[in-house]
Formats: C-alpha cells, structure tokens, sequence
C-alpha cells in the first residue's frame, strides 16, 4: 500500500458516496414530482376540452359540470406537484 493513502480513505470514500446519493435521491424527486405535474396538467387540458365539448351537447351540462370539476381537481394536482418540487430540499 502506497504510504499516499492513509486509513481515511475508505471514510472519504463512503462520504463521497453517501453524499453523492443524498444529491440523487433529490433529484430523483425533484423530477418525479416535476413529471407527475406534468401528467397531470396534460390530464386537465384533455378534461377541459372534453368540458368544452359538453358545453355544446344537447343536455350535456351536468356531463359538464362533472368535466369541469374534474379539470379544476387536475389543475390543483399539477400546480400542488410542481409546489412540491420547488419544495424538495
């Protein structure tokens, strides 16, 4: 063994690692609460053009007012996953 390393280096080399994983680990959720935003506000945009749809129907308001709750419920989900990813710390 080579007199440069000394009985640190296994120890450095677990907090390297350990703190290379700590970083991971939040950008893992960072970008799952990013991409589950992001479905969802695809999921109120196909919602809200079927509301838009409804609204022209013959007797579809209650469809779209269950359509429209509907979007609105998305819209919180994707706007409360992307506040949760700022959030990740």
């Amino acid at each position: 063994m080579s007199s440069t390393f000394g009985p640190n280096w296994i120890e450095a080399g677990w907090r390297a690692g350990a703190t290379m994983l700590r970083a991971f680990w939040k950008l893992a959720r960072q970008l799952f609460h990013e991409a589950a935003g992001t479905l969802f506000a695809l999921f109120a945009i196909y919602a809200g053009a079927a509301c838009w749809k409804q609204i022209h129907q013959p007797d579809g308001e209650w469809m779209a007012a269950f359509a429209a709750a509907y979007t609105a419920v998305l819209a919180f989900f994707s706007i409360s996953s992307f506040r949760s990813a700022r959030r990740v710390r």
